[in-house]
Order: structure tokens, then sequence, then C-alpha cells
């Protein structure tokens, strides 16, 4: 089922702050319950007695988000601007190194120029600092991100502190974080603007409606919970050390989940309807099978029977999160462009 999403009236784009916003127009996917879902190869939907759930398709929505990107891209390229992402890594990053390798995999696909620089795992904080600073000054750079974890030489503030935050693809130097709490137009943390993306994908008007974030983090928790005020949502930002996380939850219109606990959240502890997104990754040893897989914060049985709407985990906001940040590489090099 492809749903329009009209978008919440209200209030302006959450990504530009302007009330008439090309991405308004836009496509979403919405399944239309656990069944669909289960149909279209998540794992992890299975049918029930009861379904309520619509499913967020993350990957459906991450499809749309490039096919939006392309013809951006495009333009830039007869301006005679080709779109560019740097990235930094240190050796001994095996997750990063696979992750870097599916980022030049898509910007490949998607005509990006991504070019990585491997640093060693020994290297100096100030080593990397030249990097960065290299890459800040290159005005063939439009994006700039920086593998994480570093070394334990090097602190990973001062790294991203370092990042031009016109440049900062990951939303992460605090310039760009003060930015998103001032309403200012800015890069924002991809995976908090995924989440978003995928709230504002159930066409369900924001303001008003209570929100419950579960996990404070600076790049989904704190972000999240700013542009939910920003439209005018009333926010409670909770973690696993709550008292009563359950009462809080069950008042939700929205609950976002980014606490790294799986089984977090469960359909008892939710309003009948409500918009749940999972942003939780846990790795967990299936009893069944012995084998690992991947899952989220949220139960996705029970909440499935109660939610009105919820992300599955996998292909929820994973897949959303690497086209926001194409989609700020793309909104760099067009800024660059402009400049």
């Amino acid at each position: 089922m492809i749903r329009r999403r009209t978008g919440p009236s209200g209030y302006g784009c959450f990504r530009c702050s302007r009330r008439s916003c090309s991405s308004r127009s836009a496509f979403w996917p919405v399944y239309a319950n656990v069944a669909s879902a289960a149909a279209a190869g998540y794992p992890a939907a299975r049918m029930n007695d009861v379904t309520t759930a619509m499913i967020l398709d993350g990957k459906e929505l991450a499809g749309q988000v490039r096919a939006e990107l392309a013809s951006r891209i495009d333009a830039l390229r007869s301006a005679g601007r080709q779109v560019r992402l740097d990235a930094v890594i240190c050796s001994g990053n095996a997750g990063g190194e696979v992750y870097a390798a599916s980022q030049e995999r898509t910007c490949r696909q998607m005509g990006i120029d991504y070019r990585l620089h491997p640093l060693a795992e020994d290297v100096s904080e100030q080593v990397v600092l030249e990097s960065i600073h290299r890459l800040n000054s290159d005005s063939s750079v439009h994006a700039i991100m920086v593998h994480m974890p570093m070394p334990e030489q090097v602190h990973p503030d001062r790294i991203q502190s370092a990042i031009d935050p016109v440049k900062d693809v990951e939303g992460v130097n605090p310039a760009n974080i003060g930015n998103v709490i001032y309403g200012r137009r800015s890069l924002m943390p991809c995976t908090a603007l995924a989440a978003m993306t995928m709230i504002e994908s159930t066409g369900v008007r924001l303001q008003g409606k209570v929100a419950v974030c579960v996990g404070a983090s600076r790049i989904v928790g704190r972000p999240v919970a700013v542009l939910l005020m920003q439209a005018e949502a009333t926010v409670m930002s909770t973690n696993v050390h709550t008292p009563d996380l359950a009462a809080m939850t069950r008042q939700a219109d929205i609950v976002i989940s980014a606490a790294g606990v799986p089984g977090l959240v469960t359909g008892d502890m939710l309003k009948p309807g409500a918009i749940v997104v999972d942003v939780g990754i846990n790795r967990i040893v299936d009893p069944e099978t012995g084998r690992t897989r991947t899952v989220g914060d949220v139960e996705f049985d029970s909440v499935s029977r109660v939610a009105g709407w919820m992300s599955p985990v996998p292909g929820g906001v994973g897949p959303v999160t690497v086209a926001m940040l194409l989609r700020n590489t793309v909104e760099a090099a067009e800024r660059a462009a402009n400049a």
C-alpha cells in the first residue's frame, strides 16, 4: 500500500523550516498491516490474532528519497558540480570498514563521488585533525564524515568539532546541534532526521500530540525531541532509568525508542493507535535457532497488536538513515553552489 503523505499543515518542513517544501508532496510507503509486511519480506513480521499496526517500510521510503535526490544531483552535474563526500576512517574499525564499503557502493549508484581516507590505528589526534582541516579547505569537497569509533588516543568530540559545519554531513558539530535547537537551517544528525521523516510519513498532524523519546543521545534522542517540539508536540525525554517508564509511554501518541535495550517497549506500555519508531539496533542470540540476529528496542508481536504505525528492525530506520546521509550530502553541495 502506498499512501500519499500530505504532511502536517500547521508548521513548516522540519528540514528547511519552509511551509511549502517540495519534499512534502512525495509518496511514502506504509504497509497496511503486519501480514503485508511479512509478505514484503520482513522476517520479524508475523501474523497475530489481532493486528492493527501499519508498518512503516524504511526500504521503500529510502528508495523514494533517493529518487528525489537523483534529479537534484543531475541538476548539479549539469551546472558543472560533482557532488562529493569524503570520509575519514582509522584501521582496526571493522564495522566502519563494512559501512564505508556500503557507502561507496550507494554513492556510486547515485553519482556521488565518495572518497575514503584511511589512517593508521596508532594515528595521533593531531594527524586526524590535520586531515579534517585539509578537507575543510578543499572547495571540491562538499561533505565530510568521520567513521566512529576512533582509537582511544583520539578524542571524538575534538574531531567532530573540527569539521566545518557547512560540510558536517552527519550533523555532529556542536554548531549544527545548536542550530537544531534554535530552529536554524542546518545539516541535522542523520538518524534523528530519519526518525522524524518516518513519523512525518504517517501524515499525522503533530501539533498538540504527546511524544516520548526513550534515550537522550546527542545524535538521536535529543535532536528528535527538539524537532518534535518545533512541530509543536509535547515532548517527554526519558531513559532506561526513568521510574515507571510505562506510565509515560501510555500517554504518548508517538514513542521513539533509541535506548539500545532489546524488548524494552512492549504492547502493554502503549496507547492504542500510537506511532512507534524503533531506532534500537541490538544483536541477540535466537533461542530457537542459536543464531545471532538483529532486533530493535520494540517487542514486535505485542506492539503490532496495539500501535497504529510502527517501524520494523531491520528494514525501518536504518535504510532511511543512509538516505538522510545522502540528502545532507546533496544539500551541502547545493549550498556550496549557491554560496
